[in-house]
Order: structure tokens, then sequence, then C-alpha cells
């Protein structure tokens, strides 16, 4: 079939592999200091791994591939967290309303605020959102406060480079989105956002992004 699907220049990959760690689906790896597409059926075509290329080595072509496969991608994630012990938690508290407002941890991180039901819906949490992140989690249902006064106070305070948001697709979960969006507007500050939105089977249903 033909279809949308990345394809990778090797000699503009620098080889910072970080299109591998953006790549959801595990569809891209890292070879003899390169990037590759390690199988056609692993990339949905949906592009994490554009933005997070620093030298343009990746773009969309339209050729034949093999159809993307979700259920051989979350047999892999199910073996990727099986061989997996290591946790990516970097810092402590996370709970949102005890953290603090100012940290050195948060110097040039990528933020992570996550509902608290998303790293039991995701099977693979710590390795596809948690590395190299400071992750913050909440539930503005059952905390019952509205985060974005204490986010906008993280995001003034500090020099957060960027900041990705996973909820579930329960409505209640709207608040941390809706929260997490105002602290980004009333910060005064242009940091790239992006929101991820996981099913409670623990698909990935939507992306989204901005700054």
């Amino acid at each position: 079939m033909i279809r949308r699907i990345i394809q990778i220049n090797e000699e503009k990959c620098n080889g910072c592999g970080l299109c591998a760690k953006a790549c959801h689906e595990s569809a891209i790896g890292m070879i003899d200091g390169k990037a590759r597409l390690l199988r056609d059926d692993y990339c949905d075509g949906l592009g994490d791994c554009l933005p997070a290329c620093p030298t343009g080595a990746i773009q969309f072509v339209e050729r034949e591939a093999i159809a993307y496969d979700e259920a051989a991608v979350l047999e892999n994630k199910k073996k990727q967290l099986s061989d997996s012990k290591d946790s990516c938690l970097g810092q402590w508290p996370v709970q949102i309303k005890l953290a603090p407002v100012k940290a050195p941890y948060y110097e040039n991180a990528s933020l992570l605020i996550a509902a608290d039901c998303s790293a039991y819906a995701y099977g693979n949490f710590h390795q596809d959102f948690m590395e190299n992140k400071v992750t913050l989690i909440g539930c503005p249902k059952l905390d019952a406060v509205n985060y974005s006064e204490k986010l906008t106070e993280i995001l003034k305070n500090n020099a957060v480079k960027e900041v990705t948001v996973a909820r579930m697709e329960v409505p209640c979960c709207g608040g941390i989105e809706r929260a997490v969006l105002t602290a980004l507007q009333n910060s005064g500050k242009n940091i790239p956002w992006k929101v991820v939105t996981i099913s409670i089977k623990g698909r990935i249903l939507d992306k989204k992004s901005g700054e």
C-alpha cells in the first residue's frame, strides 16, 4: 500500500538520538551512530520525531510500505517493559501540590505533567514519557484544586525548555490540560508544549502541540 511514512537522511543525521526517544512506537533506532527506521509497520505516520530532530534529517514521504501494525507495536512495548526494570523518575516529590515552585532540577528541563491514571493505563510510561524529564503528577478531580497558579509560578521561576501533558481520554482529565495551558499563557514565556491523550486501554488517541 502507498502511505505516508518517515524518511531519514543519514548524511544530515548527527546521531543525537532525540528522534528515537520521541518515537513512542520504537520505529526508530540508533545503528552505527545513525538514526534508522527499523520497521515500516511500527511507523504510524504521525511524525513526533520530526520536531525532535535538530538537523532536519527527517521528512515525510509517500511510498509503498507495510500498514501500521498497532498490535505489533503494543507487543513490542510489552516486551520492552518486561525487559526494563529501571525507574525513570528523576526527582521527588512528584505531586503537583507538593512540588516546590523553584528547584535546580527544573533548570533547562523537559517537564512532564501527567494525570495520575495515565501511568497505570499506558504500559511503558516510564520509558516513553518520563525518561529524561522532570515528572509532576496530579488529578484535578480528586485534589479539587486549580493547578494553574502553582504551575504558573514553576514556569515563571525556572528555565523550563518544554512541557508535555499526559492525560486520559476521560472528561475530568481536561482539567489538568486546561491548567497547564493556562499556566503556559500566564507565565509570559514562549515554551513549546505537547498534549498526549491516552485511552483507558492504553492507546495514544491524540497528540497536539504548540508554543
